[in-house]
């Protein structure tokens, strides 16, 4: 059974918070959630930006961002279409209910000089396209039912990917795992992986070797003002 049940939040760089704050918020009627220095993180703080209660955009900002090169084709597509490095972020789809919601949001957005094309019915869904700041590439969409794999799954498409008809049935299906409650152990720092990279300060080894017992005792769980 898989039990990820959805988007809870996906973190966007920003050398322009206040700027990001204000085109989400202005343009797109989202709401600030939250605003401080982000936990473990030196010189760096967080921004999150309500979708509905259980799912945000969150924004991340240091001053060291600025320093690093945007390079279309690269670093960022540019458009929802376009190539970028390999384990970046292509494009970001925000979902809405219908088209009657699809076409409120792009007047929202033209009405507040956002260029918007669509919106354009791709079967599985609706979408339309726009532009963010800094880049980013964004579509709003919408689907009137579950999209059926049986249906979608080119026979071409899954040959070229190199995906065998055994394969196939499998990715289909969820994975079956029998929970441990939290038992396993750590696999090493060196094993198989994947890893993640660029700590910088410290090493990789060392922090992935933390007792997870020492990490839960010492998380910063505290909003940074006191509520009534």
């Amino acid at each position: 059974m898989n039990k990820i049940e959805g988007l809870h939040h996906i973190a966007i760089c920003t050398s322009d918070m206040k700027g990001q704050i204000e085109f989400f918020t202005e343009k797109l009627g989202m709401e600030l959630q939250a605003l401080y220095w982000m936990h473990g993180v030196e010189n760096t703080f967080h921004g999150f930006l309500r979708l509905n209660d259980e799912s945000s955009i969150a924004l991340v900002h240091n001053p060291d961002i600025d320093q690093i090169p945007v390079e279309l084709g690269k670093t960022h597509a540019g458009n929802p279409g376009a190539p970028c490095s390999r384990g970046t972020m292509q494009h970001l789809a925000f979902k809405v209910d219908n088209h009657e919601e699809l076409m409120a949001m792009r007047d929202r957005l033209r009405s507040k000089g956002v260029p918007v094309m669509g919106p354009m019915d791709h079967g599985m869904c609706v979408s339309i396209y726009f532009a963010g700041l800094e880049n980013l590439a964004l579509e709003l969409s919408y689907s009137l039912e579950p999209i059926n794999a049986e249906a979608w799954c080119d026979p071409e498409v899954v040959a070229l990917c190199g995906i065998s008809e055994e394969e196939l049935a499998k990715f289909k299906i969820s994975s079956q795992y029998e929970d441990q409650g939290g038992a396993v152990l750590q696999p090493p720092a060196d094993g198989l992986g994947p890893h993640m990279t660029n700590y910088g300060k410290g090493s990789y080894k060392e922090r992935i070797e933390i007792p997870d017992e020492v990490i839960w005792a010492n998380s910063e769980n505290q909003p940074p003002v006191k509520v009534a």
